[in-house]
């Protein structure tokens, strides 16, 4: 839980901090729709190349980055194995058979147990994950003694693997650029911004304002309850409950455990948000003041331009080649 970054803050001073949060808002979505765009491998990793050089020149550490994307670590690994295993066209790029026998099924029970009980002493969980899969995959290849229980084949096309580096990449883009608009934008201003961008809902009876504020409000609290889920399962931690042993029932009664005063906590929160609102006389659907003002200058228009731009070139790229 302490890996998750949206919704956080980081002070700084780089030309993204500078930034109104209306042009980071729209400069967000023209870049994402210019990332559902792309068809090709060769230039999504470009625009990944992109968004890790707006990340360099912007200030923000990129390992903080990869700490981020650590908790869709296994939707990624997921999305990979499934485009991989399913999709059948393209040339082929790895080519095996998988056997099971009596001795190597022994030798994979082992490597799951081993795996089992030394996980909670690896700091690189995921990789560790990988490894052991890998190992399993090779072993079943190449070390085949005894009786055969189950042979089946192990085929890698190209495409599959390209359509998975592919999907893969894309989602990798789409996350860290939420992460920089959250991590370089305050949340009153993200608020402001939203308001302002929203506000053409206005003419159609849809409150701007409200939206703006329940999704700043969402985005603000995502850190506070998941640290506060992190408080609660230290302390349950220091009374003797493990979340990652036991069986799947003690598992379910652990989290029911946590859950529970995650509930109080947020209704606690909640109302003393609310009590805060009406001491400052706010009112829903009634004017009010700001004491921020949003200013857009050159920087800005330059960088929706910058966009703009990207998203022009993508769409060439998309029809032309």
């Amino acid at each position: 839980m302490k890996n998750i970054i949206v919704g956080q803050y980081i002070p700084g001073n780089s030309f993204l901090y500078k930034m109104d949060p209306r042009s980071k808002i729209l400069a967000l979505g023209i870049l994402m729709v210019s990332a559902f765009i792309f068809k090709d491998i060769t230039h999504i990793i470009y625009m990944l190349l992109g968004v890790l050089l707006i990340l360099k020149i912007g200030g923000i550490p990129i390992v903080r980055i990869t700490r981020g994307l650590k908790p869709i670590m296994i939707l990624l690994l997921f999305t990979f194995s499934f485009q991989v295993m399913f999709i059948k066209t393209g040339d082929v790029v790895l080519e095996t058979v998988l056997t099971l026998t009596t001795y190597n099924l022994g030798l994979m029970i082992l490597i799951i147990l081993m795996w089992y009980f030394t996980r909670k002493y690896i700091k690189s969980r995921f990789l560790y994950l990988i490894l052991v899969i890998v190992g399993i995959l090779t072993m079943l290849s190449l070390f085949t003694p005894g009786q055969t229980i189950n042979s089946s084949d192990f085929v890698i096309y190209k495409d599959g693997l390209l359509g998975a580096s592919f999907i893969m990449v894309r989602l990798i883009i789409i996350v860290t650029l939420s992460t920089i608009l959250t991590l370089t934008t305050k949340p009153t201003d993200l608020n402001l911004g939203l308001e302002r961008i929203l506000k053409p809902l206005n003419l159609v009876k849809i409150n701007s304002e409200e939206i703006a504020l329940i999704i700043s409000i969402a985005l603000r609290y995502i850190p506070t309850l998941l640290d506060e889920a992190n408080k609660i399962m230290l302390a349950q931690a220091s009374r003797g409950v493990d979340f990652t042993e036991g069986k799947l029932k003690d598992k379910v009664m652990q989290i029911i455990s946590l859950l529970v005063p995650m509930f109080v906590i947020s209704f606690k929160r909640s109302d003393d948000l609310a009590n805060a609102m009406e001491a400052r006389s706010f009112i829903p659907g009634r004017p009010r003041t700001r004491i921020h003002i949003l200013s857009w200058q050159n920087r800005d228009t330059l960088a929706i331009v910058f966009c703009v731009l990207v998203l022009v070139a993508t769409i060439t790229v998309r029809i032309f080649l």
